[in-house]
């Protein structure tokens, strides 16, 4: 018997239910946390309950298909605690951290908060007829791992204006690029089992080592990196194109012929 067929039975099939909902509330849960360090100023731990709770977030989706246990409930909690997670909290720990000090700075924060919900409402509605293997924008979970990577890697806040403007140019690359039509692999075609499974395996394990001995590090190269390869991928795109001498012509289509008609007695 298949974990799958076992899941199945009544007892089981109901735990396995609940196992993804479990996995987006410790998602909202460390979000709301976050919000209270960084009220703290406790920059350094509110960094890294945004980095667990996307790793949970990347769990609930994965255990939901896994166990069979998908459904338009837990699509709209899900949506609703990455709100919290990745575009409020996010924002009053960019806040906190390097706009305090500038007039009206909260507006940036508050367009970052409005992007991400923009970006969350649009995969809501398009998650069921666009290619799965990209997302359309920069995911929420990505953004606000690229802003608090920083953060992170520097917890110590920003007193000067020089840092509140570096601060507001972070939200807003991070807004724009969550509303943007640029594409971002979802890594949910990744196979291990495929040719290149070993270089995608010295891969993993290279990231996994850097992560261990230097976890500021490994954040940061990887929120960036990610960030940057959907408008890499674009201009990457454009460059083909034109080496191509902009593609294949388009031809028009032929004008509609008149229907012929008929003489009528």
């Amino acid at each position: 018997m298949t974990i799958t067929d076992r899941l199945k039975q009544p007892g089981l099939k109901k735990g396995a239910a609940l196992l993804p909902s479990l996995f987006t509330i410790g998602n909202l849960f460390l979000g709301f946390s976050a919000i209270i360090y960084a009220l703290r100023l406790e920059f350094e731990m509110a960094a890294q309950l945004i980095v667990v709770a996307v790793i949970f977030d990347m769990l609930d989706g994965r255990i939901a298909r896994m166990t069979g246990t998908t459904s338009e409930f837990g699509a709209q909690l899900d949506s609703l605690s990455d709100i919290v997670s990745f575009g409020v909290a996010p924002a009053i720990i960019a806040y906190q951290w390097g706009l305090a000090t500038l007039h009206r700075s909260f507006l940036a924060a508050f367009f970052f908060v409005m992007c991400a919900a923009i970006r969350l409402a649009r995969f809501n509605v398009q998650r069921k007829v666009v290619d799965g293997r990209y997302f359309v924008g920069l995911p929420s979970p990505a953004a606000a791992g690229f802003v608090i990577s920083i953060i992170y890697f520097r917890p110590e806040p920003l007193n000067d204006r020089v840092g509140a403007a570096f601060t507001m140019m972070l939200l807003v690359i991070g807004a724009f690029l969550m509303v943007s039509t640029l594409r971002y692999w979802s890594f949910k075609t990744f196979d291990l089992r495929s040719r290149r499974s070993y270089f995608a395996m010295v891969g993993i394990a290279a990231l996994l080592a850097l992560i261990a001995t230097e976890p500021a590090w490994a954040l940061l190269l990887w929120s960036c990196g990610y960030t940057a390869s959907g408008p890499v991928a674009y201009l990457i795109g454009l460059v083909r194109r034109k080496g191509d001498g902009g593609g294949a012509p388009v031809t028009e289509p032929p004008a509609p012929q008149p229907e012929p008609t008929i003489a009528t007695p």
